[in-house]
């Protein structure tokens, strides 16, 4: 008998718990159409990264005076820039509503606090079913403490929430010194859903070169405990739904997941190692273990592993080794 692999994920009904996460494979339409093909029950465009606009804007002034110093015309371009970013987006959001049967999830990567409100705006107007807000401030800088730095993802989703109408997701890191509280605190800010967690540029050196150059780009199987133990303990708590990331690259990692109590999973960088067809085995073995189990759907399960509001969490906290190493 057909499983039913049906799920919601901030009241968008899903077809099933995959969703293709942001990556330069959601960046175009044809990718769009082939992996709506291959079975994903929605997507997340690739980020429209406003460092990236920032930069682009930088190379012009590091050029040789490319507009008389003048501060007007450097403005001019700084907007005009913006405009064309925006505007390429805007279109990809279109057509991606306009040929695609799923869910269509805009997202946005914002370095400062400015841009995040007008971007938002004009992604609901072009059609976006949801937006994910991918957002990290860096703890690098010594001389911001953790409270402020907390402080702007408040003051981000109070400014995008209260501007748009459209279901908003938060895709954080792991990077909180009170991971917990604040992921409590952010589910109940009136967000629908968050992501965990966010995956970041790695540096590593070029000893040759003697420069620094991007490694482990892709995610590792090994890596799902990291989103595991925090998706099992607030799945059943949070005041929003919550989305699985970084680790996920099998039907079998879908279901831990599940079972920990996600609402939908974002697969990224097994759609770069395993090609096409990924999607299909991963769905293929969902239900199969669900016959094997002999569950007829996803909220047969969904969520058995979690924590409970009254549970002891302790199975999940367990930060040490204690077993393996003490021979």
């Amino acid at each position: 008998m057909e499983k039913d692999l049906r799920t919601t994920y901030m009241g968008l009904d899903l077809k099933n718990p995959i969703i293709a996460g942001s990556t330069g494979l959601t960046g175009n339409i044809d990718s769009l159409k082939n992996l709506e093909e291959e079975g994903v029950a929605a997507v997340v465009l690739k980020s429209i990264f406003e460092e990236e606009i920032f930069l682009e804007h930088e190379a012009l002034l590091n050029q040789d005076d490319p507009f008389g110093s003048k501060r007007e015309q450097l403005d001019y371009m700084d907007m005009q820039i913006r405009k064309d970013n925006i505007d390429r987006y805007v279109k990809l959001i279109k057509q991606a509503k306009k040929e695609l049967s799923i869910p269509v999830i805009a997202s946005i990567n914002c370095a400062y606090t400015t841009g995040w409100l007008s971007f938002s705006k004009e992604l609901e107007v072009a059609g976006a079913d949801a937006i994910e807000l991918n957002m990290f401030f860096s703890p690098s800088d010594i001389k911001t403490n953790s409270t402020d730095i907390e402080k702007l993802y408040f003051d981000v989703i109070n400014k995008v929430g209260s501007s748009v109408t459209i279901p908003i997701s938060l895709k954080i890191s792991y990077h909180f010194t009170a991971l917990g509280n604040t992921i409590m605190k952010l589910s109940e800010s009136g967000i629908k859903g968050m992501v965990l967690f966010n995956r970041f540029f790695s540096p590593d050196i070029d000893i040759d070169t003697m420069s620094v150059k991007p490694s482990f780009v892709l995610s590792d199987p090994s890596e799902i405990g990291k989103s595991l133990r925090w998706v099992a303990l607030f799945s059943e708590k949070a005041g929003c739904d919550i989305c699985a990331s970084t680790g996920i690259h099998s039907g079998d990692a879908v279901i831990k997941q599940l079972l920990a109590g996600a609402k939908a999973v974002q697969i990224a960088s097994v759609l770069y190692d395993k090609k096409r067809g990924i999607v299909k085995d991963i769905l293929n073995k969902i239900e199969s273990w669900m016959t094997s189990k002999s569950f007829a759907a996803i909220d047969d399960f969904r969520g058995r592993l979690a924590v409970k509001k009254d549970d002891d969490p302790a199975l999940y906290e367990r930060s040490q080794f204690m077993k393996y190493y003490t021979k």
